[in-house]
């Protein structure tokens, strides 16, 4: 569990909103230290992350009065981001809970996603209400998500036999559980090459594979197969025209896929099924046209 504490990196100079995000987090540590005691049972957990949802919705709708007080000019984006995570992320989260009987690997999951929804929002989104950083224009998801949705539905379906589900388009890097990452290039019929990122929870992973939980009995070419399926379905996206290879340098770490990440992926989405979360992401960059060689030049 990464760590959940309130740190004054966090503040914005706006006490009303200031003392509601110190207060999210220590809501948030709360219910990860009743897991850590065998006595919490189901009834706990569920007024706790009740008292947690309802905490937050007070405080997206008092960030939001103040955000109108002072005209800020990002309100409609950030209210978007908010309705956004109330909407989709928060449903999906919690029907997780349920389905698993709010299990501590549940609990961890919703309160692991929060924590760090809630801190890449304070620094990119609530910093920007105070002018401290430029707020940067939000990528419009909206018309594109039905289309990547059914695709990553037929991918997982195809690959893990279970259907899929869209919980945010506002994925930003959270842990969502112990999982396998992998990267793809491919270039387009237009001249664009496209970086596409995966990463699937094991428990949905290990089951294309048929195994339990034994990583280490899977070899990376077992895990090159199960990407390459789901990248083969995934790609149909886009007019590809080039594919590469996938080999072992395409498989990253929970780190690698971080700083991966943090590169800056437009389109980064959170999915969930039965069996566990994944995360779709692509970029997207012009090539630069190569000029021919001597060789080419006198064909």
């Amino acid at each position: 569990m990464e760590n959940i504490a309130w740190d004054e990196k966090f503040n914005i100079g706006v006490d009303v909103i200031d003392k509601a995000h110190a207060k999210l987090f220590r809501i948030m540590k709360k219910l990860i230290d009743m897991s850590e005691d065998d006595e919490t049972n189901q009834t706990t957990y569920k007024e706790g992350i009740k008292y947690l949802e309802a905490y937050s919705m007070t405080h997206f709708s008092e960030e939001e009065t103040y955000m109108r007080s002072v005209r800020y000019q990002g309100y409609a984006q950030h209210k978007k981001i908010h309705d956004n995570f109330r909407d989709k992320t928060l449903v999906s989260l919690k029907k997780d809970l349920e389905l698993s009987n709010y299990s501590t690997t549940a609990v961890h999951r919703f309160v692991g996603i929060m924590n760090n929804w809630l801190a890449e929002h304070i620094m990119i989104e609530d910093q920007a209400i105070v002018g401290r950083i430029i707020n940067r224009k939000g990528y419009d998801l909206s018309s594109q998500i039905p289309v990547i949705s059914r695709v990553m539905n037929r991918a997982m379906t195809e690959v893990f036999q279970t259907e899929s589900k869209f919980v945010s388009a506002d994925y930003k890097g959270q842990n969502f559980g112990k999982a396998l990452y992998c990267c793809y290039f491919c270039d387009t019929e237009s001249g664009i090459r496209l970086q596409l990122l995966l990463g699937v929870e094991e428990t949905l992973f290990f089951r294309a594979a048929k195994q339990q939980e034994a990583e280490k009995e899977m070899t990376e070419e077992e895990k090159l197969r199960v990407f390459g399926q789901l990248f083969q379905t995934i790609s149909k996206l886009f007019r590809v025209e080039t594919e590469y290879e996938l080999d072992k340098d395409n498989l990253l770490t929970r780190d690698g896929f971080r700083a991966n990440f943090m590169k800056g992926y437009p389109c980064s989405l959170l999915f969930t099924t039965k069996v566990g979360y994944f995360v779709f992401c692509y970029r997207s960059w012009r090539v630069k046209k190569q000029k021919p060689s001597a060789d080419e030049k006198t064909v």
